[in-house]
């Protein structure tokens, strides 16, 4: 009876724990986030940046949600050459985290699509070229496509901001992010490209 009382009081303890520390990385500030993504403390001795437009609070929350993920895919991307990593995909995490590398020609802006994920957020990274990724809100964007939960995608209009995609740098997109990358910048006719897909902890 004493070991069944000490097991429950155990659980209870790590249950309300978790759901304190839970509780903690949802409020933390956009201040205290963008010192922390600055401060790269998740990189691990990666020499990556992020990209100004990436939620910072939304990074900090996912990463200490899923930090052994996050982990396994900021090594996947500091041991491998990217330069000469082949088209396709590679394993990071099981269904946790994959890589896909693609090679060829960006689009024009009419070809390039709106889109969101809910499952995945979406790691980008230029690794040969440059492209332009439109950003926009997804609560400001105009549903085309209605979420179809077997491509974990829903595609929009919208009228968002420009950012030039550039080797050295990569972006995230979390569920409540709107892009439109691949989009054709002059000069660069093909274009090496990085997307890691990294569950999204809800």
């Amino acid at each position: 009876m004493k070991l069944l009382t000490v097991i429950s009081a155990s659980l209870l303890a790590f249950t309300f724990s978790t759901m304190t520390t839970n509780a903690a990385y949802a409020q933390t500030n956009e201040k205290s986030a963008r010192e922390w993504v600055n401060s790269k403390q998740w990189a691990n001795g990666l020499s990556l940046t992020v990209a100004p437009s990436v939620d910072a609070q939304e990074f900090y929350k996912q990463y200490h949600a899923s930090k052994a993920v996050w982990d396994k895919v900021f090594q996947f991307l500091k041991d491998h050459n990217l330069d000469t990593l082949s088209v396709g995909k590679h394993p990071i995490d099981g269904d946790n985290a994959y890589a896909s590398i693609t090679y060829g020609p960006s689009k024009t802006l009419d070809e390039a699509k709106w889109e969101s994920h809910r499952k995945y957020i979406d790691l980008q990274y230029v690794i040969k070229g440059e492209e332009k990724i439109e950003v926009a809100p997804v609560s400001a964007a105009t549903v085309v496509t209605p979420y179809n939960e077997a491509r974990d995608a829903a595609n929009y209009t919208a009228d968002g901001t420009y950012y030039i995609a550039k080797p050295g740098t990569f972006y995230l997109f979390f569920p409540q992010d709107a892009h439109r990358p691949n989009i054709k910048v002059d000069g660069y006719d093909e274009v090496k490209k990085l997307v890691i897909k990294i569950k999204v902890i809800q």
